[in-house]
Order: structure tokens, then sequence, then C-alpha cells
């Protein structure tokens, strides 16, 4: 009776091994889709008929034109699976009264361009592709420079009776703005 009931754990294990590995593909599928921290995105400036192509980081926003593009993912393949390419993006258009109109929000598609591009009266924007790296500098680094605290700037200032206002230069010929609050524009 125990050789049976050997049998039978033996034939319920197997079973459940190749139903587990029956499962596996699927939940890999999932889980090989790649995270990617640059959308790389082309464009083309209908007036002059230039073709650009340009590096985004994730959540980050790149000017082209009268266009503002912010990636806020993009998401691809490895190169042995079929290619599956796509970013979720937002553009936003600077208009002739200098107010800022959302145009675009969706997902891009790499592998069919005209599915999801963005078709504006002069540019036209649309995903190429996602990157691990680009030749333009993280953002992150950009900041870090313009962050960093000049020598001058850690000298206490003069009360501001003794200075008048308009006069920017301190004792040593050197002009120190001071950072404004709402200055939260990126120069990508």
């Amino acid at each position: 009776m125990s050789t049976g009931l050997f049998a039978a754990a033996f034939v319920l294990g197997a079973s459940t091994a190749v139903f587990a590995a029956q499962q596996a593909p699927a939940a890999s599928s999932v889980s090989d889709r790649i995270t990617n921290p640059v959308a790389e995105f082309a464009g083309i400036d209908k007036i002059t008929g230039r073709i650009i192509t340009f590096d985004v980081y994730i959540d980050e926003t790149v000017q082209f034109g009268a266009l503002q593009v912010t990636p806020r993912v993009c998401y691809s393949r490895p190169e042995t699976e079929q290619p599956k390419t796509d970013s979720f993006v937002e553009v936003d258009e600077i208009t002739l009264d200098r107010k800022i109109r959302r145009i675009f929000t969706g997902w891009m598609f790499a592998e069919s361009p005209g599915l999801n591009a963005v078709e504006h009266a002069v540019y036209d924007v649309w995903l190429k592709g996602c990157k691990q790296k680009s030749d333009v500098p993280p953002p992150t680094a950009a900041k870090a420079d313009t962050a960093k605290p000049k020598v001058n700037a850690a000298k206490p200032k003069a009360p501001a009776q003794e200075q008048p206002a308009d006069s920017a230069p301190d004792s040593t010929g050197d002009a120190v703005a001071a950072p404004s609050e709402d200055d939260s524009t990126d120069t990508n």
C-alpha cells in the first residue's frame, strides 16, 4: 500500500511540475519588459523640412519648436523577443500668447509611428525607441552643476539699506543672483 501512495505522490508531483513549466512562459513575458531611462524621439519641422532626433530623459521636458515633450515611461523588450517599444508621453504647445496648452497625452509606439504620433500644424513628433544611455547628460548632473554653491555666496551680505536694490554686484564685483522659488524651468 505504501508503494501505491508513493506512486500517486510521484505522479502528482510530476504533473504539478509540468503545469508550472507550462505557466512559466506566460509569467516571464510580463517580467521581460525593460524600463528605460531615456526615450528617443524624432521630429519634423514642416516649414524647413528638417528632421531631427532627440533624447529625453523620463519625467524631463524638452522643447522642440513650439512643443514641449515629456515622456513618463519608456518600455522595450529584450533583443531576443519581438520588438515592442512604447512610451507614455505628454506634449504641450506654447501658443502665440505664451500659454501652454496640452495637445497630446497617451501612448506612442515605435513600431507604429503613425498610430499615435503628434501631428501639429508646424511640427510632428513620434517615438523612435527607448534607450538605457544617452549622449545627452542626465538632468540630475546638469542641475548639480548649476546648484553648486559659489565660494562668494557663503559671505554674509551687507544690510539692504546700505546697498541700493538695483546694484547686484557684491564687494568682490561678482553678481550673485538669488534663486527664485517659482523658477522651475528645465533647459534641456
